[in-house]
């Protein structure tokens, strides 16, 4: 399998380098993160929003070594808020954030990233969107959970995400399944050690559906982020026999990934949101993209091979 060859090339500065200056990467680079600053996201925010799509924002990167950096992450979110409250867009864009890049790795992580991503939550809600905590490997989820319990006390409508690969996942999703809670079940996409994670596609799948059941059938806001067609179709079902509403769940799917799909989704009436990256550091970002869907990574070669 490819996937953890690619997720292990994620985290090597050699290929770092390598894919960086190899010059095709760019313009395939820029399928997935349109833009490298607010200013450059904007058109593209203004262009899915006018076709009926709501989108996630995120500020890429991950790899903070320095309460610093921890403090530009949280700028650059404040920034994307102020903008898009200027845009009168806070209802059809939210922001998703990795708490890697507010601190949680350095010495006090926890605190310190509690401490950067409250102004943003904050923020957020002050113009009418919010904020999902994205999921990283498995070692920083304890702490993810409980940051998103402490902002939820006062801004309730804080999300967070959960990876069905993971064994724990069904019982995080019993737990987070109630009232007012938005949750965003995604397949995931870190390497995990087979002690804590399933390895193989179907039983991933499984995982996926069993959870996704769970959270159908709670009573708070299913986020269905995954681009399988089986998946979506399961989803839909899952919704039709828990009585919900379009308006009550909503699929999401990354910029650049099946663009026809959203646009039919978002015609048939459900709300489709877009997982939308920007910025500079992107490259652990657009390796998982590779590690997640192979036909990604085939894009990729062709486009090498093409410019070669």
């Amino acid at each position: 399998m490819l996937g953890p060859v690619i997720l292990a090339a994620s985290r090597s500065d050699r290929m770092r380098r390598l894919i960086s200056a190899a010059p095709v990467t760019k313009q395939v680079v820029d399928r997935f993160i349109p833009g490298e600053t607010v200013d450059e996201i904007v058109p593209i925010v203004q262009e899915l929003t006018s076709r009926g799509l709501e989108l996630t924002m995120d500020v890429v990167g991950e790899d903070i070594t320095t309460p610093e950096q921890a403090e530009a992450a949280r700028d650059a979110y404040l920034a994307l808020v102020d903008r898009l409250g200027t845009l009168e867009l806070g209802a059809r864009a939210e922001m998703s954030v990795k708490l890697s890049m507010f601190g949680q790795a350095l010495p006090g992580g926890h605190e310190l990233a509690l401490e950067n991503v409250r102004p943003v939550v904050e923020a957020a809600a002050a113009i009418g969107t919010t904020v999902t905590l994205d999921a990283e490997d498995h070692t920083t989820l304890d702490s993810m959970f409980a940051i998103h319990e402490e902002l939820r006390n006062d801004f309730p409508q804080t999300g967070c995400v959960i990876q069905a690969y993971l064994f724990r996942t069904e019982a995080d999703a019993r737990r987070l399944a109630a009232a007012g809670s938005r949750v965003r079940l995604v397949k995931g996409a870190y390497k995990e050690p087979a002690e804590v994670a399933y390895q193989q596609k179907h039983e991933i799948d499984k995982a996926y559906v069993r959870a996704l059941r769970i959270l159908m059938e709670g009573e708070g806001y299913p986020m269905v982020g995954s681009h399988d067609p089986r998946l979506i179709s399961i989803a839909q079902e899952l919704a039709r026999q828990a009585g919900r509403k379009p308006d009550e769940y909503e699929f999401q799917m990354l910029y650049g990934i099946r663009g026809d799909e959203h646009l039919r989704l978002a015609a048939e009436g459900h709300r489709m949101r877009v997982y939308t990256a920007y910025g500079t550091d992107w490259y652990g970002y657009f390796m998982r993209r590779l590690a997640e869907k192979p036909a990604n990574l085939r894009f990729f070669v062709r486009s090498m091979i093409s410019k070669g």
